[in-house]
């Protein structure tokens, strides 16, 4: 499984970023697929996940209500819309993958054995 993270970049605060994540696999609706964020000097961080059918989404308390994860199968391609950026939302933002059909999808970094190599995101004032 590879993952292509793409869409980072610089933004302003209050403003708005689309991150994409294109999967190459045949079975990417089998997998559920989440996004981490790491800082400078911390561990990765979860930021939003999406289970395998797009009935079930998950965040962190610190994006919620200003990001959403959604899937479009037919690309093979997992989003994240994040609007209100503030200047503590600037990390290195992953994308990972589990072949894995609960209700309910991972957090934690170490249940997702596929990952991207990370696009910056840099929120200035």
């Amino acid at each position: 499984v590879q993952l292509v993270e793409s869409g980072g970049g610089l933004v302003q605060a209050g403003g708005s970023l689309r991150l994409s994540c294109a999967a190459s696999v045949h079975t990417f609706s089998s997998y559920a697929m989440g996004w981490f964020r790491e800082f400078p000097g911390k561990d990765r961080e979860f930021v939003a996940a999406i289970n395998w059918s797009g009935s079930t989404t998950d965040y962190a308390a610190s994006v919620k209500g200003r990001f959403t994860i959604s899937r479009d199968d037919a690309r093979n391609t997992v989003y994240l819309q994040m609007n209100s950026l503030e200047l503590e939302d600037t990390a290195v933002y992953y994308c990972a993958a589990e072949p894995v059909r609960g209700l309910y999808p991972p957090r934690s970094g170490v249940e997702y054995d596929h990952w991207g190599q990370g696009t910056q995101v840099t929120v200035s004032s």
